[in-house]
């Protein structure tokens, strides 16, 4: 194998988190490591320094909008009897990583995967509609392997490609994803398609219209413009394109995550566009012709991105939501 081709693969593995430490520290963590060690550290652990007060609390209030006494549901489980044959490896050990500071006879109420619904009772989720009647769905952050990949990206906007790129897979009840397809897979300016083969045994997949080979991150990067399309629930792309120095173009999120999508100003921190896309490419053609204006996107997208890197301040405002939902669920 040449130098050049072991380059191109180690280019491509830098954007590409590392599953196997992750599933290696959280069983450590999660699992071998006795809980009750875990729980006295609770109150040192979430202190933090005065001038973060405001932010802090502005966050948890955020993600836990619920204010009043709650009781947990019928179907709650105990935290001493949470299992991780019973759940998702990635969901379960998000969960307890925030849990095990707390006493194990308490009672959780939790909906894992893609959640576009507000439960009927307070319910810890990854994902919720953005409303103004969300305050049942409580946001912590799930399923972090997936959704929380930020990147550094060494290529400059100026040398990037005039093209909007995307890749994802398609469903039928991606109504969103199908209408972008079959309005701009065509077009030259557009490196867009869908990476899941259709089957026999899956009917829920779209047939092969649209699709196109899988391309990495890094090959991603060499456009300017990558489109962020919902999915089952939010653009899961979102996050590594803002920490980069190409720009997300997308409609508005209705649909929000850790990440607060439902805090995101439009032309601000991204490319806003139609619901009905009429005016993509005349946005598209006036960002590669107005760099500064471009660039100051990309400034407040990498800006926005850079409060969710302090490792030790998000574990705490995990702590703190999880703090106030066991406060307030009458136990």
């Amino acid at each position: 194998m040449s130098k050049k081709v072991i380059f191109a693969d180690l280019l491509n593995f830098r954007h590409t988190p590392v599953k196997l430490f992750y599933f290696i520290n959280n069983v450590w963590s999660g699992i071998i490591v006795p809980h009750s060690l875990f729980k006295f550290r609770r109150k040192s652990y979430i202190k933090f320094d005065e001038e973060d007060t405001d932010y802090v609390y502005q966050r948890v209030n955020y993600y836990m909008k619920k204010n009043t006494t709650f009781h947990v549901s019928k179907n709650a489980f105990q935290l001493q009897n949470l299992k991780r044959s019973d759940h998702s490896s990635a969901y379960f050990f998000d969960l307890i990583s925030s849990t095990k500071y707390f006493h194990p006879s308490l009672n959780i109420d939790f909906i894992f995967g893609d959640v576009i619904h507000i439960p009927n009772y307070p319910a810890i989720v990854k994902s919720r509609p953005i409303s103004d009647t969300n305050e049942n769905s409580i946001l912590l952050k799930l399923n972090k392997i997936r959704h929380y990949n930020f990147i550094s990206d060494w290529k400059k906007f100026e040398d990037k490609k005039d093209i909007v790129i995307t890749r994802g897979d398609v469903f039928k009840n991606h109504k969103n994803r199908i209408f972008f397809l079959d309005k701009f897979f065509h077009h030259p300016k557009f490196d867009i398609g869908k990476v899941n083969p259709a089957t026999p045994k899956n009917r829920d997949i779209i047939d092969d219209t649209y699709l196109k080979d899988k391309v990495t991150i890094e090959d991603q990067l060499n456009c300017k413009f990558i489109f962020c399309w919902e999915g089952n629930d939010v653009a899961t792309s979102l996050k590594w394109v803002m920490s980069s120095n190409s720009i997300a173009v997308m409609p508005t999120p209705t649909m929000e995550t850790w990440f607060m999508e439902g805090t995101l100003i439009p032309d601000y921190h991204y490319i806003h566009v139609k619901n009905d896309l009429s005016d993509l490419e005349e946005k598209i053609e006036y960002y590669s012709n107005n760099t500064d204006e471009a660039l100051k996107i990309i400034a407040n997208a990498n800006q926005y991105v850079k409060q969710f890197l302090d490792t030790e301040r998000e574990k705490k405002i995990e702590l703190l939501v999880m703090e106030k939902y066991f406060s307030l669920s009458s136990q």
